[in-house]
């Protein structure tokens, strides 16, 4: 539904006064130069001169065209003129025979004289070149057609008139024929086909007679147009016929015999049509038989027919002269020749209609003598005058009127075919309605030739349609669209306002119209006209109805004013009230059009010129590329490029909603790309013009997006519907509701209360109705009265709660919604309601289907079957066997056996258990329930009041399920306390958890059992005390005393040991000896002195004081043997480290053993090889077990010899020593002054002791330092994303002195001076 609007439009004149041009000089064939950006013409004079021109393409430069050279001929009648880039020449063929070449330099300038490549003496009628110009078709006089190369050496030349059909002639093996049927004894004499005289037409004797040349976008094949007898007995009548060749010349096909088939040819670029032009022809007398109607009638490459359409023109004094197709097969140009002056038509396809988009009349009643499209820029079509060179730009563009009726609009001729969508979704070509338009054919300046208007448009904002034509005639109309649903017309347009524009604008291209309301019975309409003047720089025509009274009829201006700007081919901006009326330059630079001052300023740019924009609002302008980027600009900042690879856009409900070449749409929100873009950050946000085909970030993360059909762009959006409307590249519609649209209309309706009509939106659309409490938690609780007024309908109730239910909620919001909800529900109806209670009750979190249950028996006396309903809906909400299970734990049989009835559940599942348990006492039968139903707690409790008699169970209850806790609040005060106590104790010294069981047992006033916990405990002081309040026998306590001493002697807690042996056994010889064990000295000669035992000194204290000295100096030993390997195997590691650094780091690949030569694809080995070398090509990490990977990481770092973790595993072993230093030297200063003072032996041993471990601490300190001595520094790399990509890359090189930290060797006073050597 898009339609061709002019976008920009250069003419070119010869300058009549001249000198050197001749009075009849005429321009007769054009040429683009896409290397240099010119066009060249070429124009004839009666002396048989031809004159070579130039001008740029770009449609900013309106000066005349310069005069490049000139070729004299005897016949100067112009056939072709071409530009060939790879040879930079420009060539002429003429119908003389001549061929004549220019060469190009850089500028366009010819260098020297023309130069004649060749001739051909018969003449040529024909020329066509290949779209890359590498071959050349020439028809000659002689009617030979020759093939040649661009550098005109000859490929093939034959005659053009053959019977032969060609290389594709079809075969009919006559399958399903009636030839090959059986006929019975008729035979087959029937289907002899009788001779029948062959009718024939007359010449058309407006055809020239001269051949066509047309090739495919490709190249592979070209097609022939010329006149052939129409029978092979004719010799005069001739008709036109069109043969297909390969681009080697061979004959592919030839199409069969067209009656009327006309001169006109052109080969679809795509391939799949050949264009030909065919004048009526009936059956009757020779002078009747042409009405002269024209059709456009399309071939396919076999040369079968494949369609075509009509002209539509009822004057039938014209010819068509030529056909034309733009390099992207969209638009199909017809010029046709007329006596009131030529025209050129441009025709669209879609959805296998055809419609005409433009009508251009030559300027003055004059003649077009040729039309070309450019073979790039698929949209600029260029146009020749005897006297003008004329180049047009044109443009898509999508009509859309105001969203409140989603009208569009569709040219199609003089019809202007509406579908308002907010009513209809009437597929293309039809429509709701179709608006005959006709312009005055006659005006005062003269007549109008295009009856198809360039440009229509509709008011944003009211129901408004203007118009305007090539020539300046403007008319609009009041739509008066209905937009309440049902029968009846779409809508009734009236004509309000019809004028034609004063001759100084010339080429009209655009109109706009915008209005605003004044008040309830009062608008304000403006029209813009933009156009140009005669020296090609835009003018404005706004013409201002003011106060103009509802409902609409026809109405004068009030106001015109002139707006002249000194720019060309610019571009209105829609918007949506009169003072937003904007101005586009083509270098996309956009200007405030002041209507009071009649003047421009400018506001903000986009990047480029972008065809297809709209103003938003005041701030926001949104503008589309003809390379697919969408643009945005405020004003006083920078515009940004949202996203590259764009096929159309749209704003509605807030958003900016375009498609993209990758199949999705997205929604762009307009007050977060408006607060960007204010904010003076958008480089930061959005992708700017070095972010070429990328989407913003802003895109990539915030923007909704939804996936479409390929190809898919947007005709409109209808907000007040939530509908977006699509159409695929074959011309059908689709219309969606995508979930932003929804959602915007569903917030606004849940902000003003409309309920219902936002429920009906979600459940329409398949939105989560959750929405309706997360929108606005606050405004809907204190809503929820309104709320269940609005949707009343049970079914919708039910829908509701159960979205809300399922929802992502906090559980406590769910269960606020539902309880809420149940509350109103209860007050307004509870029978109406009573599925919507239940649901409320089971969708909770948790479920609540006790309550449901129970309010089915507060039920079941009022209404029988009422419940037995209600009973079947909550079954359907909730699993059968789980609210069975419900039933039965609120301990009501008759509610369990309807559950079960309605469950449809077998009764001999259910029917025995029911009778076992009737038969039993109330709380135990309480009991079984909640045990069956594994409610232990409940279970528990219920036994507990079950009597006595069942404690025993209870007991055993209580322990297999580990229920001690609630068991002890349950018979906490009663006379089963003690008994439960016990159970637990029993129960915590089994799971070896001795210090909370002997605390049980001293509750339970269990002494005995609490002194075996304790004592397992280690807990000796708790233990003696017990065993002293039970008053335990001396023989007893001493018996424990020894026992418990050994226990703590074996957990290396000596002093403990020697407390006890000394409080409880009374035993100083073997308290004494755990001291000495402990290297407790000090208390152990005070215990010797204290209990006046000097024998123990000599027997005890002295040996052990050696013995300990001795086994100190084992440890030093040992730790300097650590010491020296480690260090030594440290320098041997880092020597190798220097010296052999591919076999320090296991760098040596094995794969590449008997591998001769590395290929340049061969990656060399890293660094992290070292961690991931394997000893073969094959990985065997697929094959490796759980088990074994735990196994490998474990040996991960274990600093095996040879390994790289080694070095690292070294220095942490010096740091482990150091620790054990430390540890040894506390050791050693304990010992110290008691081998100073026992004796002179031990004196000796003292200082020993301390020169030895000094030198251990002297050697370890210089060890530390050498070995934790740091490299030098590297030079800091300059940073790059090489540096931090190699620095990445390194973190696992890092060296181990940076992973191990250097220990620290803490001084501290430990030796004693008088034991120092002197």
């Amino acid at each position: 539904m898009r339609n061709l609007v002019p976008s920009a439009i250069k003419i070119s004149s010869l300058d009549s006064t001249e000198d050197e041009q001749p009075d009849s000089e005429s321009i007769v064939a054009a040429a683009f130069d896409i290397d240099r950006g010119l066009i060249f013409a070429a124009s004839e004079d009666a002396q048989g001169g031809v004159r070579i021109w130039r001008t740029p393409v770009d449609p900013c430069e309106w000066n005349a065209p310069i005069f490049c050279g000139s070729f004299n001929t005897t016949n100067s009648k112009v056939l072709s003129l071409r530009v060939l880039g790879e040879s930079a020449q420009l060539i002429l063929v003429t119908r003389g025979g001549d061929t004549v070449s220019w060469q190009l330099d850089e500028s366009g300038n010819f260098i020297g004289d023309p130069d004649i490549i060749g001739s051909v003496d018969s003449g040529i009628l024909a020329v066509g070149w290949s779209p890359d110009d590498a071959l050349l078709v020439i028809i000659t006089g002689e009617e030979n057609l020759i093939l040649m190369t661009s550098t005109f050496d000859v490929l093939s030349e034959a005659p053009l008139h053959t019977e032969d059909f060609g290389e594709d002639a079809p075969i009919n093996v006559g399958w399903g024929s009636k030839e090959t049927q059986f006929h019975g004894s008729i035979g087959r004499a029937h289907l002899k086909p009788s001779a029948q005289p062959t009718k024939q037409v007359p010449e058309d004797p407006e055809d020239d007679g001269l051949p066509r040349v047309s090739w495919r976008g490709d190249g592979s094949y070209f097609v022939v147009s010329s006149l052939a007898r129409q029978a092979p007995q004719s010799a005069d009548a001739k008709g036109r016929v069109l043969r297909v060749y390969s681009n080697e010349a061979r004959l592919q096909s030839t199409a069969e015999m067209i009656a009327g088939l006309e001169l006109g040819l052109s080969w679809r670029p795509s391939g799949n049509l050949i264009a030909s032009t065919q004048k009526e022809v009936r059956a009757g007398p020779s002078d009747t038989q042409r009405t002269g109607k024209h059709s456009v009638v399309f071939f396919e490459r076999n040369g079968l027919t494949h369609g075509g359409f009509n002209l539509r023109k009822d004057d039938g004094d014209y010819r068509i002269k030529h056909l034309a197709w733009s390099s992207d097969s969209n638009v199909l140009a017809v010029h046709i020749e007329q006596a009131q002056g030529d025209m050129v038509q441009l025709w669209t396809t879609g959805n296998y209609h055809w419609y005409l988009k433009q009508e251009i009349s030559a300027p003055s009643s004059s003649r077009f003598t040729s039309v070309n499209w450019h073979p790039e820029v698929s949209m600029r079509l260029l146009l020749t005058t005897p006297l003008q060179i004329m180049q047009r730009d044109y443009a898509w563009e999508t009509y859309t009127g105001a969203h409140e009726t989603g009208c569009v609009g569709v040219i199609d001729g003089q019809k202007i075919l509406l579908t308002p969508f907010r009513t209809q979704n009437v597929p293309p070509p039809m429509s709701s309605h179709q608006l005959l338009v006709n312009p005055p054919t006659d005006v005062s300046f003269g007549p109008f030739l295009s009856l198809v208007p360039s440009h229509i448009t509709f008011s944003k904002s009211h129901d408004l349609l203007g118009a305007v034509w090539q020539e300046g005639h403007v008319m609009i109309w009041a739509l008066q669209t209905r937009i309440t649903p049902g029968r009846g017309v779409a809508m009734n347009p009236v004509l309000i306002w019809s004028a034609s524009l004063p001759r100084e604008l010339y080429q009209c291209r655009q109109v706009l119209v915008s209005s605003k309301g004044d008040d309830e019975e009062h608008i304000t309409i403006s029209a813009a006209i933009l156009g140009s003047d005669i020296g090609g720089n835009d003018q404005i025509f706004i013409h201002d109805f003011e106060r103009i009274t509802l409902p609409l009829k026809p109405v004068s201006e009030t106001r015109v004013r002139k707006v002249s700007l000194q720019q060309k081919n610019g571009r209105l901006i829609p918007h949506d009230i009169p003072e937003h009326l904007a101005w586009q330059a083509p270098d996309g630079c956009i200007f405030q059009v002041h209507r009071q001052e009649e003047s421009l300023s400018q506001i903000c740019s986009f990047m480029e010129h972008c065809p297809s924009s709209q103003r938003v609002n005041t701030q926001l302008f949104m503008g589309l590329s003809t390379g697919g980027k969408l643009y945005a600009a405020v004003p006083s900042a920078d515009s940004a490029l949202l996203a590259s690879s764009v096929n159309s856009f749209t704003v509605a409900s807030g958003f900016v909603v375009f498609t993209t070449t990758s199949h999705d749409v997205q929604f762009a929100p307009l007050d977060s790309l408006v607060a960007v873009l204010t904010s003076g950050h958008a480089n930061d946000v959005l992708s700017l013009a070095g972010g070429e085909n990328k989407t913003s970030e802003l895109a990539s993360h915030a923007w909704e997006k939804r996936r479409v059909e390929r190809g898919s762009r947007i005709v409109t959006a209808v907000p007040s519907t939530m509908s977006l409307v699509l159409q695929m590249p074959r011309g059908n519609l689709e219309t969606i509701n995508p979930r932003p649209m929804v959602m915007e209309v569903v917030k606004s309706d849940l902000d003003t209360g409309l309920w219902r009509k936002a429920f009906m939106a979600c459940r329409k659309h398949r939105i989560d109705l959750s929405i309706i409490v997360e929108h606005n938690q606050q405004v809907f609780m204190a809503g929820i009265p309104g709320f269940v007024g609005q949707i009343e309908d049970v079914d919708y109730i039910n829908l509701f709660l159960t979205s809300v239910g399922r929802s992502q909620l906090p559980a406590e919001v769910i269960a606020n919604v539902c309880d809420s909800v149940r509350q109103e529900l209860e007050e307004r109806n509870l029978t109406k309601y009573v599925n919507s209670i239940l649901t409320a009750y089971v969708v909770k979190s948790p479920p609540d289907h006790e309550a449901g249950l129970a309010l089915l028996l507060r039920l079941r006396g009022v209404s029988p079957g009422l419940v037995e309903d209600a009973v079947k809906y909550i079954i359907f909400l909730v699993d059968a066997d789980r609210l069975f299970d419900t039933a039965l734990g609120m301990y009501d049989f008759s509610l369990v056996l309807m559950v079960a009835q309605h469950a449809q559940k077998d009764p001999r599942e259910y029917l025995p258990f029911l009778r076992e348990l009737r038969a039993l006492p109330q709380y135990y039968q309480h009991f079984k329930i909640d045990d069956h139903l594994k409610r232990r707690v409940k279970a528990l409790r219920n036994l507990s009041l079950a009597g006595p008699e069942y404690f025993l169970e209870a007991l055993d209850y209580l322990d297999t399920y580990k229920l001690h806790d609630e068991a002890l609040a349950i018979w906490k005060g009663t006379d089963k306390y003690l008994d439960v106590l016990g159970v637990y104790g029993t129960w915590l010294f089994d799971r070896h958890e001795y210090h909370q069981a002997a605390t049980v047992f001293v509750e339970a006033s269990d002494a005995r059992r609490a002194m075996v916990s304790h004592e397992r405990a280690l807990e000796w002081q708790e233990l003696f005390e017990l065993c002293l309040k039970e008053q335990l026998s001396d023989e007893e306590v001493i018996e424990t005393a020894y026992r418990i001493a050994d226990e703590l002697l074996s957990k290396k807690r000596f002093s403990e040991s020697a407390r006890v042996l000394l409080d409880y056994a009374k035993d100083i010889r073997h308290a004494v000896n755990a001291l000495v064990q402990g290297n407790e000295f000090a208390e152990a000669r005070r215990i010797v002195m204290l209990h006046s035992k000097p024998e123990l000194m000599d027997d005890i204290v002295l040996p052990a004081a050696l013995d300990c000295r001795t086994q100190i100096s084992d440890d030093i030993n040992e730790m300097r043997d650590q010491l020296r390997k480690q260090v030594a195997r440290l320098a041997e590691l880092r020597i190798k480290k220097v010296e052999e650094p591919d076999a320090f780091y296991n760098l040596d690949d094995p794969t590449l053993h008997n591998v001769d030569v590395m290929t340049d694809v061969s990656m060399a080995p890293t660094a992290f090889t070292r961690y991931t070398v394997a000893p073969s090509a094959t990985s065997k990490a697929s094959k490796r077990s759980s088990k074994t990977k735990r196994k490998m990481e474990r040996k991960l770092g274990s600093g095996r010899k040879g390994t790289v973790d080694e070095e690292e595993y070294l220095l942490k072993s010096v740091t482990k020593l150091v620790e054990r230093c430390v540890t040894t030297q506390g050791e050693i200063k304990k010992l110290l002054p008691h081998l100073l003072q026992l004796s002179k032996v031990h004196r000796e041993e003292g200082v020993a002791l301390q020169v030895e471990f000094d030198q251990l601490q002297s050697e370890l300190r210089e060890a530390i330092e050498d070995v934790w001595k740091k490299p030098d520094e590297p030079t800091p790399a300059v940073d790059s994303w090489a540096t931090r990509m190699e620095e990445k890359a390194k973190e696992q090189l890092i060296e181990p002195l940076q992973r191990v930290p250097k220990p620290d060797m803490s001084i501290s006073e430990w030796s004693l001076k008088l034991l120092q050597e002197k």
